[in-house]
């Protein structure tokens, strides 16, 4: 090798070690109005949210917070003041943890079914389950309605609580249907042929990996039932949740400890959807 190709092959070997150099252009005109376009939207979303949060703060004069008169603490340090509303609040976090657990157990089997078995009529499971999703809330709360007057029901806490059992099953099972697309099948085969029986497999295999998409499905089941108003609104009779207190306050008063309770709830929603992102974070490092 002469010298002159030996310093040309050091030259090429040098250039290699060092760190390639990226070039960064200056954004386009079209990716500024996406930006600016998505900021907007986002404000739109968050904006009645932090307005909600505001207003907790708020010291209003009369009966109703609707304009901003002052900052205070007081009511945060007394958000339970008005008996009826905490009742409310009460009934809903009930109606939506019992509804939630149970249409857990009862959609995810059904996720498990038709992912796992085929059968005849499969399909038309499908179509029922995505109807209660694509009905308006408004005929789903009327029909719910008729049916509890013709079985001569009285409504109340119970007809609540299968009304909401009604649409959260459809989520849930959608959800965890969606979780359990790529699922392994063999890993059951495996774990049968090591010797476990249907039942063993089942929860120490299938069900742990499919833990996060029933969680994911329980949260969204637990919110869409603590915030329902139109089919809690036919089937409530003289029970009140936390929606239909709300809406009926307005009429009346408004007071901050509405907004305070809102901001509470999510501020807990935060924090838990914090917690199980770092513990899944923490599952997949491990």
């Amino acid at each position: 090798m002469t010298t002159q190709a030996g310093a040309a092959v050091a030259n090429v070997v040098d250039q290699a070690d060092k760190a390639p150099k990226t070039v960064k252009g200056s954004p386009k005109w079209g990716d500024i109005v996406l930006r600016i376009v998505a900021g907007l939207v986002l404000l739109y979303l968050f904006l009645p949210i932090f307005v909600i949060i505001l207003f907790s703060f708020n010291n209003p004069k009369g009966k109703f917070n609707y304009s901003w008169q002052g900052f205070t603490l007081k009511n945060w340090l007394d958000p339970f003041k008005y008996p009826p509303l905490t009742e409310a609040l009460l009934l809903s976090i009930n109606v939506a943890a019992v509804s939630t657990a149970i249409a857990l157990v009862l959609g995810s089997l059904v996720a498990v079914a038709l992912v796992r078995q085929r059968f005849r009529g499969s399909q038309t499971v499908d179509t029922f389950l995505v109807l209660p999703l694509t009905a308006p809330e408004v005929v789903m709360g009327a029909s719910l309605l008729v049916l509890f007057l013709d079985l001569g029901w009285a409504t109340g806490y119970t007809t609540i609580l299968l009304a909401h059992i009604a649409f959260e099953v459809s989520f849930i099972a959608m959800t965890v249907r969606a979780r359990m697309r790529g699922f392994d099948w063999t890993l059951e085969d495996a774990s049968m042929d090591l010797g476990a029986s249907p039942t063993r497999t089942f929860f120490k295999v299938t069900l742990p990996l499919i833990v996060p998409g029933i969680v994911a499905a329980a949260m969204l089941s637990f919110a869409l039932s603590l915030d329902d108003f139109i089919i809690t609104y036919f089937v409530s009779g003289s029970s009140v949740t936390y929606p239909l207190y709300v809406n009926a306050s307005v009429k009346a008063s408004v007071p901050p400890q509405i907004n305070v309770l809102a901001t509470a709830i999510l501020l807990i929603s935060l924090i838990l959807l914090g917690v199980g992102t770092l513990y899944r974070r923490k599952r997949l490092d491990a």
